[in-house]
């Protein structure tokens, strides 16, 4: 009995996992990209927000993100000689409080960035993706000492752009 137990578990186990072998494509390994870019540039974003390096932090993160996930791809920042070209605009960047404490304070606040980005095939003069109206959100929390006070703008900016760059390269490289 144990073994014929056995047995029609091993078989369902089996049956299971052989139907999904084709199902499951590891994060990062496809490339939807046409074949013929092999150099993508990635220029320093615009920012008509004037909001302080926020231009500088979403640059970095698409280059880092960039060369973390398109190995096959060159990348580099000079437009001149590239296949492909991604332009973004940082449009807005609004930071308001969504928590008081006790005393009326803001303890915690959100920050909400919306950019604009483009990419183009610069060999084929064809737009590969266009969203002008990315929003990303996320929260910094001020301690509650005034002694301790550091100011959580910058590596909540620094969080956003991450996800950023990581929702923007999925797409690309595996939602065309």
């Amino acid at each position: 009995m144990k073994e014929k137990f056995r047995l029609v578990t091993f078989g369902l186990l089996l049956l299971t996992v052989s139907g999904f072998t084709e199902c499951y494509k590891p994060a990062g390994q496809g490339s939807n990209l046409p074949k013929h870019i092999k150099t993508f540039a990635i220029p320093p974003f615009q920012n008509p927000s004037l909001r302080f390096k926020v231009e500088q932090r979403f640059t970095a993160a698409m280059v880092d993100e960039a060369l973390r996930r398109a190995r096959s791809l060159h990348v580099t920042s000079t437009v001149e000689d590239a296949d492909a070209i991604m332009l973004g605009t940082i449009k807005t960047f609004t930071f308001r409080p969504v928590l008081l404490d006790d005393l009326g304070r803001a303890r915690l606040f959100e920050v909400a960035i919306t950019v604009g980005l483009t990419v183009r095939d610069q060999t084929k003069n064809k737009i590969l993706f266009d969203n002008q109206n990315f929003v990303f959100r996320g929260e910094y929390e001020i301690a509650g000492d005034p002694k301790t006070f550091f100011s959580e703008e910058g590596p909540a900016v620094d969080r956003i752009a991450r996800d950023f760059a990581k929702s923007v390269m999925t797409t690309i490289l595996e939602g065309f």
